[in-house]
């Protein structure tokens, strides 16, 4: 993939296990925050499902919409927008009832110094939207930040693992989770708790920050020596579908690929592509911030895009010095910092 074009267009292929889902799935589907890194895709996905099951079903995406190119993108999709400011709560009880709601509103970078502002976003926010949604479905967007750092030997934290966040933001993400299965178990209604850890488009990501780094000879620091990461495309695919797997009490799943990642090996397979040594300092760490996800494989299925194929894709859209977001993941971030 070389191409913007080609990028959305693989982004937005659905399987024939999400149009299946999509055609059982009753109710339209509500995207809250569809305006950022993931939610435009994942309407689009969406919305290809629907087309190829057949079914009469909108995709509704609502956000603040700092760009208005975005919204004449979608819509020409076929996704509905509407402009929000969904901390404010006159505006967010204007939203339309909708029976499927993916809650992907939040914030992370920026907390440092903003830590106020991050958790009206990440635990106050919650709070309102499960209020006006008690009677729907949804899809509660989380992270992998919940957890506490484990060996790296253990394979990562299960749905079991308990809590332990580091930092604010950290913090803030579990306030979201509590937030929402306290009024999941007051209304009985059906959530899914989706803790993501990390999604990869070539435009950003974990394994982009590796790539451009060996390109450009730039010391790579080891110390968080091991990642888990998943094709954006495939992570998109099982937060629609989780809809289907919403309950009360929730279902907590965390969402990655099947692989710890070496970031040492990573980098020396984009060195071998572009010809270039990697430069490596530090050392790594005996724990990292790492999620085992065999859950979520053990319902969805392993992940359509493979790691191997991530790492073609990247190296080929670096040599072509493809479109990229100034969007860093701060996956190295030991201290819970953003």
């Amino acid at each position: 993939m070389k191409t913007i074009h080609d990028l959305e267009t693989k982004l937005a292929q659905p399987s024939s296990a999400l149009i299946n889902d999509i055609a059982a799935l009753d109710g339209d589907i509500l995207l809250l925050g569809i305006g950022g890194k993931m939610g435009p895709s994942l309407a689009r996905l969406a919305m290809n499902a629907i087309k190829e099951a057949g079914v009469n079903k909108k995709v509704i995406g609502a956000s603040r919409f700092s760009s208005e190119g975005l919204i004449q993108e979608l819509e020409a999709d076929g996704v509905e927008t509407i402009s929000v400011d969904l901390l404010n709560d006159q505006q967010l009880q204007q939203l339309p009832d909708v029976k499927n709601v993916i809650y992907m509103a939040g914030n992370k970078f920026g907390t440092m110094g903003n830590e106020h502002f991050t958790w009206a976003m990440n635990a106050y926010l919650p709070g309102r939207v499960a209020e006006k949604y008690k009677n729907s479905r949804i899809v509660a967007f989380s992270t992998g930040n919940v957890y506490p750092f484990t060996p790296v030997a253990h394979g990562g934290a299960t749905e079991e693992t308990a809590t332990g966040p580091i930092g604010e933001y950290g913090q803030s993400c579990l306030g979201r989770e509590r937030i929402f299965e306290h009024f999941s178990r007051k209304y009985n209604t059906p959530l899914t708790i989706f803790r993501l850890n990390y999604a990869v488009d070539l435009r950003y990501g974990v394994l982009l920050e590796i790539a451009k780094s060996v390109k450009a000879g730039k010391p790579i620091n080891i110390t968080m020596g091991n990642v888990n990461c998943i094709w954006q495309g495939d992570a998109n695919e099982m937060a629609i579908r989780s809809l289907n797997i919403a309950s009360s009490p929730p279902t907590f799943l965390n969402v990655s690929g099947p692989e710890t990642l070496s970031m040492r090996w990573a980098a020396n397979m984009f060195g071998q592509r572009f010809g270039v040594e990697p430069i490596f300092v530090g050392e790594e760490s005996p724990t990292a911030l790492l999620s085992n996800s065999a859950k979520a494989h053990q319902l969805f299925g392993y992940p359509q895009v493979s790691m191997q194929q991530m790492i073609e894709w990247t190296a080929e859209w670096c040599l072509a010095d493809g479109h990229t977001w100034n969007k860093p993941t701060h996956f190295q971030e030991r201290e819970g910092k953003y």
